[in-house]
Parts: structure tokens; sequence; C-alpha cells
């Protein structure tokens, strides 16, 4: 089941004397949180509105609302950001990472689990889905299109080809 509120950042830090917070984004980009006028604390229990929002290098300085002072900002340290996910627009065939975490990873061709993904670390090049089956075996996979055929993220199967090789140890 897709969450409905996504981690998307933390606060860091304050910014300035007139209650600004610094977000260490966990988004493709900084830019992303930029599209946001309500954003959530507190696992989604708590609504902030943002009055301001921008991107310093790879942060991104928020300005929310009832915030007005570096006292004030100081308590929001450390505090996790939230999106609900009915706020975000994605384009098509694009997904949130958090979506692909729990999904069974089953062989095209045989159906044999190959476990299941608990994190995706991007490379550079590419993704790399990590995997973990039952008996506690780690896998890698490369989230690239030879590899990766059909992503059911509602289902939470996740169908690949691996290359000739990937799994030898």
């Amino acid at each position: 089941m897709k969450k409905q509120f996504l981690e998307c950042g933390k606060i860091v830090t304050t910014q300035g004397i007139k209650g600004e917070v610094r977000v260490q984004p966990w988004c493709d980009t900084p830019d992303f949180l930029l599209d946001f006028e309500t954003l959530y604390l507190d696992k989604g229990e708590t609504s902030v509105r943002i009055q301001n929002s921008r991107v310093q290098k790879n942060i991104v300085v928020l300005k929310i609302e009832g915030v007005e002072t570096v006292e004030q900002a100081v308590l929001l340290r450390n505090k996790i950001i939230y999106i609900s996910r009915e706020d975000a627009e994605l384009a098509e065939g694009e997904y949130f990472v958090q979506d692909l975490i729990g999904c069974r990873v089953v062989d095209a061709d045989t159906g044999a689990d190959y476990g299941e993904i608990f994190d995706v670390e991007s490379t550079g090049a590419n993704d790399v889905y990590c995997l973990e089956d039952k008996a506690g075996v780690k896998r890698y996979v490369p989230a690239i299109p030879q590899v990766v055929l059909e992503r059911d993220l509602d289902g939470g199967i996740i169908k690949i080809r691996p290359l000739e090789g990937l799994f030898d140890a």
C-alpha cells in the first residue's frame, strides 16, 4: 500500500534571524520542493504553509508561516519534511522511490523470487535496487531497461531478467 505522506527532506538548521529554515532535500533535485505550498511534519500529522522557498546550492530555504524568529526555527531542527502524494505531479512512467521499497523482485521468465527491495541507490548512471531475500542474501540489480522489464507498484512486484552473471558469486 502506498503511503500518503512521503519523506522529502530534513530541516538541518536555521537561516538568518527571521525564522527561515534550511532543508536538506531527499529529492532528485532541490527544485522539486519549490512547487509545494503546504508541507507536513510529524509523519504527515501537522501541515505547514510555505510563504517562500528558494534553492541555495543544494539546500532549500523555507519560510514557514507562523515561524517568525530564529528561536522558533531552532525548534524545527532535525524534523523530517513530508509531502502529500496528492500534491505531487509526476510525469508518465515516473514514480517515488519510496513506492519501490518493499516490492518483491521476481524473474520475468522463471518466476524465481530474488527478494524484497530494501533500498535504492543512485549511482549517477542509473539507480540500483538493493534486495534481500528470506535467507538474508543481498543482491543488487541495476535499474536499466535491459534488466527491469515491469514495475507493478500497486501490486508490489518488479519483474526482471538478470543479465548473465549478475547474481554469480
